[in-house]
């Protein structure tokens, strides 16, 4: 045929430095590009849902970890397209344009002022936003899966056949240029969502954060594009996996034919295929099978890899990151450079250092014992994350629960005030405020100086009452108090005018307004580090109160009604006091896990695979991450855990068990080398061709001796 003729014509000639084809290049600048571009858009993720959406963190979770397995489930889709229709050239430049498309989608869902039509920095039509950023999360998740087996095996077809090393020197320089892009994206794009843009109001740019990785897309196909008269191009030639599929299909029914005893037992099931299917096919099968089936308890890693992005980074926001102040927003950056920066640093030492000394201890440390000792790694990893979660809960404020109230009060009159009658201990000090909330399940009355005042507020609030002079009585003033830890690590402040005229307040470069006497201002969103506001009346009077502000408090700032004004700090909610340093256990130990699950899984399936049906188990490989993710959605919302830290125990728990299981496997496992088995079952064939010349040799010599012997009667 047309497609085998292309097959066997000589590769085409590519330009070469350094003894490398020229086309390379392009393929692994497009590879930089296209995972600065993913991972990029994927560190701020889990933040936008949460923060623009305004989704919870249960849901954005669930759907951060759906978007990651449908990403891993599409490479089957991409691999079929390429081998058996398009060709890995035109199905990465088609899959890249969707992908680019899929980017742009999603970075205009994000400019908030599309539908802010009242200007207040609120999306009107959260609806949009939202249909927008699924559309854009399918087309990206089709694009990044589809292109993920193509791109690495077009660079390995550029190489001739006696460039085996070269070949093996590309794919280093290509897992290089993914660490590469995933290392810079993480640091870029946080910092880029950390900035303020907008028409009507500044909000967190995420349009940019999107933005930019959508533009590295485009360059990364245009790249491509580029090195197109470079590259040499195979033919497809039919999708192994499809014929693996029939094959075990047809040995699946042709055994449910054949179910009646009457018919003799076949040594595998897969020996059913024999009617059909010649045996080196079926031989190669039932290799692939046996590793899949070593497959079936792996997804459970990924599984708790993969919430770095979403559990873990949910649970910086919540933590005190002053010791990497310098970074502009050191919850969003740190984590997700960790892992990348940790495998730059294992990998190496992995392989020259931890491996050769326990084969010099005389240890038989083999691959699958590694996998089992990288799960064990990860289990790990969530137990110290337990433990660092059961210390940031200690130190989280007690929040009023669905049946009950919590009051604070503040006492701005220059005096102290008697809390009752007969009370004389009992007072509300002059400028300051309870140390804490007092918590009520009903009515209560405040008593002060003879008077009472009745008071009811709903339940599940936090509440401030504020006693002012009026003339000559003292009177309370109620207000409504935040519920929850500011968000994003960000402090929350609002203002209380106790001066006798209305003061204009202005935080930083954003104006609050002006607040009435004997009002409190709205909360404003700021920043950790040192803050400044500018307090001032309209008679020219003004002053500048200083605060040093951590990550995640909440303040009240009393303005007294004196002449001479400043600021009295009221504390109502503590800033965060665990340091984001305690989390970098937790990051080594899962990423020491990584590297010895995941480098020794890929080296285990490419050894234990016949040679035709390396992209089958790769493919097998991808699909245990789709599964992993999964996984996390499935226990997410069947356990139903209140508590964070008992979620991180039961995930460990699973992956114990998990690792249990696989180590009873693996003891039963026979290693086996395909290229025998293959030469085997080659050298059987070769002999039945041998045999059957022969046959056809006699049988010709024996009609020839008829003939003449026909001839001379």
């Amino acid at each position: 045929s047309a497609d085998k003729e292309e097959h066997k014509k000589p590769k085409k000639k590519s330009p070469k430095v350094c003894g490398y084809p020229i086309s390379i290049f392009f393929i692994v600048i497009n590879e930089f590009c296209e995972r600065f571009s993913y991972y990029g858009m994927r560190a701020v993720l889990v933040l936008y849902f949460k923060y623009f959406l305004r989704w919870d963190d249960d849901f954005a979770t669930t759907i951060y970890h759906t978007f990651v397995a449908l990403c891993y489930l599409t490479p089957i889709l991409g691999a079929i397209i390429a081998d058996s229709w398009l060709g890995k050239f035109k199905t990465i430049v088609y899959l890249s344009i969707v992908y680019t498309l899929g980017q742009v989608v999603l970075a205009v869902s994000a400019i908030h002022d599309i539908t802010d039509t009242n200007k207040d920095g609120t999306p009107d039509n959260m609806t949009f936003h939202v249909a927008l950023s699924m559309v854009g999360l399918l087309l990206i998740a089709l694009g990044t899966g589809g292109i993920k087996p193509c791109v690495a095996a077009f660079g390995g077809d550029q190489f001739e056949d006696h460039q085996e090393k070269q070949r093996g020197t590309f794919f280093s320089i290509f897992y290089l240029s993914i660490n590469a892009g995933s290392l810079l994206s993480t640091i870029i794009t946080p910092i880029l969502r950390g900035q303020e843009c907008g028409i009507h109001t500044q909000q967190q740019c995420y349009p940019l954060a999107f933005g930019v990785p959508a533009a590295l897309m485009a360059v990364a196909l245009i790249v491509f594009i580029v090195g197109n008269g470079m590259y040499h191009k195979t033919a497809p030639q039919g999708n192994i996996m499809v014929k693996v599929t029939k094959c075990i299909g047809f040995a699946i029914k042709n055994r449910f034919r054949h179910r009646s005893s009457q018919y003799p037992k076949r040594e595998h099931w897969m020996d059913w295929a024999d009617e059909k299917y010649d045996k080196l096919l079926i031989a190669q099968v039932k290799m692939v099978l046996k590793v899949l089936f070593l497959y079936i308890p792996l997804p459970m890693f990924w599984a708790l890899f993969d919430q770095q992005g979403s559990r873990w980074t949910l649970q910086a926001t919540t933590m005190d990151g002053d010791f990497v102040r310098i970074i502009s927003n050191p919850f969003f950056c740190l984590h997700q450079t960790v892992n990348p920066i940790l495998i730059l640093i294992l990998v190496p030492i992995m392989d020259s250092l931890i491996y050769p000394l326990i084969s010099k201890c005389k240890l038989n440390f083999t691959p699958l014992r590694r996998i089992t000792v990288g799960m064990f790694f990860a289990a790990m990893a969530f137990v110290v994350a337990a433990v660092v979660q059961l210390q940031i809960d200690k130190t989280l404020p007690k929040f009023p629960s669905n049946s009950e109230m919590q009051v604070k009060f503040i006492n701005a009159v220059n005096r102290d005030v008697y809390k009752g009658r007969n009370c004389f201990k009992c007072l509300y000090y002059s400028l300051q405020a309870t140390e804490d909330y007092v918590t009520f399940s009903g009515e209560f009355e405040l008593a002060m100086e003879g008077s009472s005042f009745p008071f009811s507020f709903p339940e599940g609030t936090r509440n401030t009452i504020t006693i002012v002079q009026n003339l000559t009585k003292l009177v309370p003033i109620e207000f409504e108090d935040i519920t929850k830890k500011p968000e994003q690590g960000a402090n929350a402040i609002r203002f209380f005018n106790g001066f006798d005229t209305a003061l204009n307040v202005t935080v930083g470069d954003k104006e609050i307004g002006y607040i009435l006497p004997n009002n409190m201002s709205e909360y404003t969103s700021v920043k950790h580090g040192d803050a400044g506001y500018w307090i001032r009346n309209d008679a020219g009077l003004e002053c500048f109160v200083k605060q040093e502000l951590g990550f995640g408090s909440s303040y009240t700032l009393l303005i007294p009604p004196t002449l001479t004004f400043g600021g009295k700090k009221i504390l109502d909610i503590e800033p965060n006091t665990i340091s984001m340093a305690w989390q970098i256990p937790q990051y080594f130990l899962l990423t020491a896990g990584e590297v010895v699950f995941s480098v020794t899984g890929l080296e285990f399936s490419y050894s234990q695979a016949p040679s035709n049906m390396k992209a089958v188990l790769q493919a097998g490989w991808l699909l245990t991450v789709a599964f992993g993710n999964i996984i996390v959605l499935i226990v997410a919302e069947a356990a139903t855990l209140e508590d964070q830290w008992a979620e991180y125990i039961l995930f460990a728990a699973l992956l114990v068990l998990v690792c249990i299981i696989f180590a009873i496997m693996a003891y039963f496992y026979t290693y086996i080398d395909p290229a025998k088995i293959e030469a085997h079952f080659a050298n059987m064939e070769l002999d039945v061709s041998q045999k059957k010349e022969t046959l056809i040799n006699c049988q010709m010599k024996c009609r020839m001796k008829c003939e003449k012997a026909g001839e001379l009667i």
